[in-house]
């Protein structure tokens, strides 16, 4: 599978604004808000370590590192600006502001920063149709100072980095395994640059692409999804000496509530008209409900569904049991 390349020689860097989307949700939903890389840069404080006053690397930097390092290796391609969402927004004001209430102060003695954020960069120019669905290439990132231990000297920071596809359909996000680096520790902004190299060369598109394609084959009748449902809500309360030895399943009971929902009500990728349903839709009902994870915890719930679905493939193709499905 070739991705299909577009050698625009004209501006190849696109505002998000020109993009029409087929729906009108994000990337990540939960408790988070859209905000600019320019807000990032003029309106938010840096956070430091407060036993040295070092500073942290700033959610700008890290954002404007990256697309600057998905413009150097996709050069000819179509390139849209990040997407960006926040949330857990920390609040401060100036000195000049002590004591006055807070209904009182002027915007200028306001202080802000968010403590989680999560941003993709969008690749349009290079797409995939996966069953019957247009994918583009995606590379994004995330950060978390409630990951940081900000009352200590200035240490090591953690960051996640990943490429994948963004399912035009629905924005879900789907990321394989070796397309995740969750624990990326850097000491300057300067040191992300190798790890997002490391991460590009080692993912294996073809590999990823098959495997999302391969997803369709397999479907599951209505009976074997209540059965796989119940189950995934015994698993959330299986007491922890029966876990062992079991797939950890990510998504939370209200999240498997919005799986079933879904299942009904989605048109996209809901039962079809016998009350069976594929993998692949199955996926998406998955990524879809993730969309309600905090920004710290998104990415690797999103690989977790991705590695849960293949795991049934497995065990249908192969006909090996499963605990989820016996």
């Amino acid at each position: 599978m070739e991705l299909i390349t577009n050698r625009n020689p004209q501006q190849m860097i696109l505002d998000t604004s020109d993009i029409v989307s087929k729906s009108g949700t994000n990337f990540i939903e939960a408790n988070t808000k859209s905000v600019s890389l320019n807000h990032l840069r003029k309106d938010c404080t840096i956070p430091v370590f407060a036993k040295d006053n070092e500073s942290t690397i700033s959610h700008f930097e890290f954002v404007d590192a990256t697309f600057d390092l998905v413009k150097q290796q996709f050069p000819n391609e179509i390139i849209n600006r990040p997407e960006i969402r926040v949330s857990h927004i920390i609040k401060g004001r100036t000195p000049d502001a002590i004591g006055i209430p807070a209904k009182e102060l002027k915007e200028h003695q306001k202080t802000i920063y968010y403590e989680r954020m999560a941003f993709i960069i969008e690749i349009p120019s290079l797409t995939e149709n996966v069953n019957r669905n247009s994918l583009s290439l995606t590379v994004g990132g995330v950060r978390s100072y409630s990951e940081q231990n900000l009352y200590s000297k200035k240490s090591l920071e953690k960051f996640k980095v990943f490429i994948g596809f963004k399912n035009i359909v629905c924005l879900n996000l789907c990321v394989s395994t070796d397309g995740l680096m969750d624990n990326i520790r850097i000491g300057t902004i300067g040191d992300l640059e190798q790890h997002v190299k490391l991460l590009l060369s080692s993912y294996n598109k073809k590999r990823h692409l098959g495997m999302l394609e391969k997803m369709s084959k397999y479907q599951l009748l209505e009976n074997q999804f209540a059965h796989l449902i119940g189950k995934l809500r015994m698993y959330q309360n299986l007491p922890k000496d029966e876990k062992k030895g079991l797939f950890a399943f990510g998504l939370n009971d209200s999240q498997v509530n919005h799986i079933v929902k879904d299942y009904y009500r989605c048109p996209n990728f809901g039962r079809n008209e016998y009350g069976s349903i594929n993998l692949w839709s199955m996926y998406n009902l998955f990524t879809e409900a993730n969309k309600s994870s905090y920004i710290d915890s998104n990415l690797e719930r999103n690989v977790n569904a991705y590695e849960f679905i293949n795991k049934l493939g497995n065990s249908i193709e192969f006909k090996t049991p499963d605990w989820y499905m016996s």
